[in-house]
């Protein structure tokens, strides 16, 4: 590969002769930024709308408040609670499946090494060389070899149940700051129209940080975010005015 890949594992450099090229690869992201970025994404979403459909309603800025504050804690343990029993079920299964393939590796290390010298093979491998690098591989780390070649799992993908959930409760309290804060500094006759705009600005933005930190497309990232955002709080103030009280 000539001069410099815009992958790179990390920004580490790798050495090539003389001179050094950066590789810039975005994998090792993904358990953190799915989290953060829906945590921030409903923090945000859910709290403005909810506070967007309140105040159409005509409630007062107290009522908004409260119920801002309640879906705050309310989404953020909820958040946490979904994102840790999802990744956990999936670390369950990682944790079942390395289980069966150190036992497998132990009954039958024969098989073992052959099946993972047909998995070379069908990548491109010549039989020989395939069964040249399954040996070593073996040699070195044999549940390693498997584990990352036969069922597709690596250190970095691995699920980490409480990573997933610390992460998802704290960046939807994030999120919900930016609603919160409107809420408190808009006009009261505002509210409605101020929060929307400023949570959308704000979803707009944190579409655009997240696929760039994913290695997406910005725009595109932006303008997803941003319409999800605008039909959901499209939604909640259509009800507030459905089933609204009269303004004080």
């Amino acid at each position: 590969m000539a001069g410099a890949s815009r992958h790179d594992s990390g920004g580490a450099p790798h050495g090539h002769g003389r001179g050094h090229h950066f590789e810039r690869h975005f994998s090792h992201r993904v358990g953190w930024l799915r989290a953060v970025v829906l945590g921030a994404n409903d923090g945000t979403i859910s709290v403005a709308s909810l506070a967007v459909g309140i105040a159409a309603s005509g409630a007062p800025r107290s009522a908004i408040l409260l119920s801002g504050l309640a879906a705050t804690v309310a989404g953020a343990m909820s958040m946490a609670a979904g994102e840790y029993v999802s990744v956990q079920s999936q670390a369950d299964t990682e944790s079942a499946d390395l289980a069966r393939e150190r036992r497998e590796l132990q009954n039958d290390p024969a098989g073992e090494l052959a099946e993972l010298t047909e998995i070379y093979r069908q990548r491109g491998l010549e039989p020989a060389l395939a069964r040249q690098v399954a040996e070593q591989l073996t040699l070195h780390d044999a549940l390693g070899a498997h584990a990352r070649d036969e069922l597709g799992l690596s250190e970095i993908l691995r699920a980490r149940p409480i990573q997933a959930a610390l992460a998802s409760a704290a960046s939807f309290a994030i999120g919900s700051v930016v609603p919160i804060s409107t809420i408190l500094l808009s006009p009261t006759q505002r509210i409605t129209q101020v929060t929307t705009i400023t949570a959308l600005v704000a979803l707009t933005a944190l579409g655009g940080v997240a696929a760039w930190a994913g290695g997406a497309s910005i725009r595109l990232g932006a303008v997803r975010m941003l319409f999800w955002g605008a039909l959901a709080m499209a939604m909640t103030a259509a009800v507030g005015h459905a089933f609204g009280v009269s303004s004080p």
